[in-house]
């Protein structure tokens, strides 16, 4: 909670008139040199999940004067200062007035040099329509975070992660996210254009359709966390698309920062021979959850911390949209992006992000630990993905991928794989694995399955591995790394190894190119891993 001498500080206001260029007018509201009773125009409250400070409103409800009426456009600039231990989100209520058509939006932040070692200043952005700021609410209109210096709504389109439709009257609220701030403090300006006007009709959205050209039950790849202009991206949702069909994926997932704002913008990127499901990564302050495969239309709340107790609401709101959730890059070093839910709650865990890094080794080590676990207390084990995280060039959509076991190249098939775990991550397409283990009169189990013998029956374990010239083979099981083999030259090549359930509670397969400097008991990269096969009969 802010004390009252930070509230006065992110606060105070003072309103002067102002002009502005091309005709019109704007009206300044900045810092000035009032007294605190101007406090009582504005509150600090707690929406449910952390603190929130509202600042004072901005009003347009008065009538127009002549330069306003000469364009139609009236102008409103906000200016104020949040000092360190600022709330996660500050609410800017705008009073919308009838008859308006459209409303724009810019700002603008101070970024003044800090000591090394210190965090500097970064805003993000978003807006709330007259339907409220309220957690899951209806009221949700866009996000930008930090990615845009502005953006407008209107009722025919909207700026990239907006969503069009009619500009309401009511109190809207522009929400200002201090990522990070400065020793200094944050200065921000914000300026609000209203343009009066007959409001444009807004089209029905068209959605990509949830089937696919597929080949019956068969492996599809896919990469299920991507970014384009709809956030913080570059590429076009048609863009995105070709580099998917170049990378020999079968499916991808919109995933944007914040918003839902793209899934009307793929159906013409998708076809026969691509499956676009759509999502949304739900980046909180304390961790980013990709949603997989939601409803069209689906919006997640992200406004929440752990220490909240909310996550498990969003949790269950994306599976009753029909999609999965998935923890991402739960071990990442940027700030707000390492996971601090728990897993408790998840369906699948994204444990390789983009190119092989030490967080990723650390994410498999832990996701690895939490399958002995799930052995130890008979449990449910959490599954594995891989996805590139692409924003632009050079982001290489595809890097990693993975290769789902699905009954078709459907929305619900697909998903079902990715929850069974009857997948691989690969680092391209070149990279195909089949792994499986037999035993016990002729029974097999496939990645994610379960081969159920007895604790002393002998067990072989077989990986076939194509398109991995020079990598090694490490087979893993819950006592760690118990066999290694170098591939041939070619890359070609399959492994095998013998155990029983009794000495591995499940086996699972890497593939790992040369380190590139040796040191003893540190492999090198993946080019390749594998889901479990769990060995014996379940505790």
């Amino acid at each position: 909670m802010l004390g009252g001498d930070t509230l006065r500080a992110a606060a105070r206001v003072s309103e002067r008139a102002g002009g502005r260029g091309g005709g019109g007018r704007a009206r300044e509201f900045g810092r000035g040199d009032e007294d605190d009773a101007d406090l009582s125009r504005r509150r600090l409250f707690v929406t449910g999940a952390a603190a929130a400070l509202t600042l004072g409103g901005v009003s347009f409800a008065e009538p127009a004067d002549a330069a306003d009426a000469a364009d139609g456009h009236t102008t409103r600039v906000v200016r104020g200062i949040l000092p360190p231990g600022s709330p996660d989100f500050v609410y800017l209520p705008v009073e919308v007035p009838r008859g308006v058509a459209e409303i724009r939006v810019s700002y603008t932040y101070g970024r003044p040099q800090v000591p090394a070692g210190t965090q500097g200043n970064a805003l993000d952005i978003g807006i709330f329509d007259e339907r409220g700021t309220a957690l899951g609410g209806e009221g949700f209109r866009g996000w930008s975070g930090g990615a845009r210096g502005e953006f407008f709504i209107r009722g025919d389109e909207a700026t990239p992660g907006y969503l069009p439709g009619p500009v309401r009257a009511g109190t809207w609220h522009i929400v200002l996210g201090p990522y990070t701030i400065a020793p200094q403090g944050l200065a921000y300006t914000v300026a609000v254009t209203l343009v009066r006007g007959r409001p444009a009709p807004t089209p029905e959205p068209v959605y990509p359709p949830e089937r696919a050209q597929g080949r019956g039950r068969a492996w599809y790849r896919g990469d299920c966390h991507l970014h384009s202009w709809y956030s913080d991206g570059r590429r076009t949702p048609g863009e995105i698309a070709a580099l998917a069909r170049a990378a020999g994926l079968d499916f991808v997932n919109s995933s944007e920062h914040n918003t839902h704002a793209a899934h009307g913008a793929w159906a013409d990127a998708a076809g026969d021979d691509l499956l676009v499901l759509l999502g949304e990564e739900v980046t909180t302050r304390n961790g980013h959850v990709v949603a997989v495969g939601t409803d069209p239309g689906t919006f997640v709340d992200w406004r929440y911390r752990a220490r909240d107790n909310r996550f498990g609401r969003y949790a269950r709101a994306i599976r009753r949209a029909g999609g999965l959730v998935v923890p991402a890059h739960p071990h990442a070093t940027c700030i707000g992006c390492g996971w601090r839910f728990g897993f408790v709650d998840a369906d699948a865990v994204e444990v390789w992000n983009g190119p092989y890094t030490p967080d990723d080794e650390v994410s498999l080590a832990d996701w690895d630990s939490t399958l002995a676990a799930s052995v130890r207390s008979g449990g449910r084990w959490i599954p594995a993905l891989g996805s590139s995280d692409a924003h632009r060039d050079p982001d290489a959509v595809g890097t990693p991928q993975t290769v789902v076991l699905a009954d078709d190249l459907t929305r619900e098939a697909v998903l079902d794989g990715l929850r069974a775990g009857r997948s691989y991550v690969a680092e391209s397409s070149a990279v195909s694995l089949s792994f499986a283990a037999y035993g016990g009169r002729g029974r097999r189990a496939g990645i994610g399955e379960r081969l159920r013998v007895g604790q002393g029956t002998p067990v072989t374990v077989r990986l076939e591995v194509a398109g991995a010239p020079g990598r090694t083979v490490r087979i893993v099981t819950d006592q760690g790394v118990l066999h290694t083999a170098a591939l041939p030259a070619e890359g070609r090549g399959t492994v095998e190894w013998r155990t029983t359930a009794a000495h591995a509670a499940y086996v699972r397969a890497e593939v790992r190119h040369p380190a590139a400097v040796p040191v003893p008991g540190l492999p090198g990269p993946l080019a390749a891993f594998t889901n479990p096969v769990f060995l014996g009969h379940p505790a």
